[in-house]
């Protein structure tokens, strides 16, 4: 039976993808673990890798094509023994619907058909269809998606002794990261109660039409850019924060002229290979590492909201905003508090490398219990972040500088002080359990000895 392949969900919030290049050809010989196309999402470009063996008898969705809805066919498979040619010619007879029927299709509705096709791609954050009576394996496979297997890979994990929840048995995201923290995962809401459940308020209509915005503006006199993948995920996602989230703002002054000492002495002592210092810290590193410790100190604010509960943080996973060209990504440096300043240096640099290059995996930059965001190096004095779910923190860190100061003996003086403002989700991290949070913080950036211990 020819084997279809779907768009896969490289994450569990993608919704489309452009496939951006094919690296096999039709003809080819394909093997389970075999990199058949590079899919770019809105911030990073994946490798689609193949979960089943035979011959490449069909490319359906040609390599530059963008918009490629998620579950939709993209090639087809013969299996071992097949004819090529009777595949390539039959085997997309089950794929998806038409795309303007599929539209008014319910999203559970279409999860549900395109993962009841042998293929790739089944959305993670679907919910699962009735266990059928097919096995979770056959023929020595078992049935996983592209991102179950790296998962499980990673994590060094047996996916035979992974219980599938997917459609047919398929392990999917949800399995993998459920066997990693010891749990069973838990089935998805049914079609039914979704669709029972109350939709989230939709969002204001904007005051003007794009129409009525241009009609303000002489014709000839401006560019018409259209929005990337990237940055209408950021707008569609901060639009959102802002709309639902309850924000709190508290700034404090930070004085920075120990903590710039003790960097100079660190970087000079660094040890140097091949006509390279093994590593170079940052100010933006100390600033990481002191927001992951504070948040160690009070526990309380490491945290996420939702409806049903607190999650209570066991790591500071901090994610450090990195721009890139059209918009921006958060990598995040997982148990920074646990890390030295050498390691968290390093890391972050092989992130930002990556993060411009859009060869980040998605689990290096979706999660995290809080998140950085430094503007001080463009000479932005002060701001505050919009905070970004799952967080319920996020710290803005602007330009260190020289100003005056009163003393202890409280005679005046020069110091080089930096603001740092800390939005908060209110409905988690209240005023005063923020101000706590910052004090923790400040003592640790003024006395920068303490994070070497």
């Amino acid at each position: 039976m020819p084997i279809n392949v779907l768009m896969p969900a490289l994450s569990p919030t993608m919704e489309k993808g452009n496939l951006a290049k094919w690296l096999k050809k039709e003809g080819d010989t394909i093997k389970s673990g075999d990199v058949l196309a590079e899919i770019e999402t809105d911030k990073a470009t994946m490798e689609v890798e193949a979960v089943d063996e035979g011959v490449l008898a069909k490319i359906v969705v040609p390599e530059g094509t963008a918009d490629v809805p998620v579950n939709d066919l993209i090639a087809i498979i013969a299996g071992e023994g097949e004819d090529v040619k009777a595949a390539a010619s039959g085997g997309g007879a089950t794929a998806p619907a038409p795309k303007a029927a599929a539209a008014e299709a319910p999203k559970e509705a279409k999860a549900e058909a395109a993962a009841a096709e042998k293929g790739y791609g089944v959305n993670p954050g679907a919910a699962p269809a009735p266990a059928a009576s097919a096995p979770a394996s056959s023929g020595g496979r078992i049935a996983a998606s592209p991102l179950a297997r790296r998962l499980a890979k990673e994590a060094g994990l047996d996916l035979a002794a992974i219980q599938g929840s997917g459609p047919h048995g398929r392990i999917v995201e949800r399995d993998v990261l459920a066997a990693k923290s010891g749990g069973a995962p838990k089935a998805a809401a049914a079609p039914q109660a979704a669709a029972a459940a109350p939709k989230a308020a939709a969002a204001p209509a904007p005051s003007m039409s794009d129409d009525q915005v241009k009609k303000l503006f002489a014709e000839g006199s401006y560019e018409e850019v259209p929005h990337d993948g990237m940055r209408k995920t950021i707008a569609k996602r901060l639009l959102e924060a802002k709309q639902t989230i309850p924000h709190f703002y508290l700034t404090i002054d930070c004085q920075l002229d120990a903590l710039l000492a003790l960097r100079e002495q660190i970087n000079a002592a660094a040890p140097v290979t091949d006509g390279k210092p093994a590593y170079k810290l940052s100010v933006n590193d100390f600033v990481i590492k002191a927001h992951a410790l504070a948040l160690k100190r009070v526990p309380e604010a490491n945290v996420s909201w939702t409806d049903g509960a607190m999650l209570k943080h066991k790591h500071a996973d901090v994610g450090v905003a990195v721009s890139i060209p059209g918009g921006l990504i958060t990598p995040i440096i997982r148990d920074a508090c646990h890390k030295s300043l050498s390691a968290i240096s390093n890391e972050m640099k092989d992130y930002a490398a990556r993060a411009k290059a859009r060869k980040l995996k998605p689990e290096e930059y979706q999660g995290g219990t809080t998140a950085v965001s430094n503007l001080g190096m463009f000479g932005v004095k002060d701001f505050a972040a919009i905070v970004n779910p799952p967080h319920a923190t996020i710290l803005a860190v602007g330009a260190g500088e020289k100003r005056p100061v009163v003393k202890a003996d409280g005679t005046l003086g020069v110091a080089t002080v930096m603001s740092v403002t800390l939005s908060t989700d209110h409905r988690a991290v209240d005023g005063a359990l923020g101000a706590e949070l910052m004090a923790a913080f400040k003592q640790l950036i003024e006395n920068p000895m303490g994070m070497l211990v």
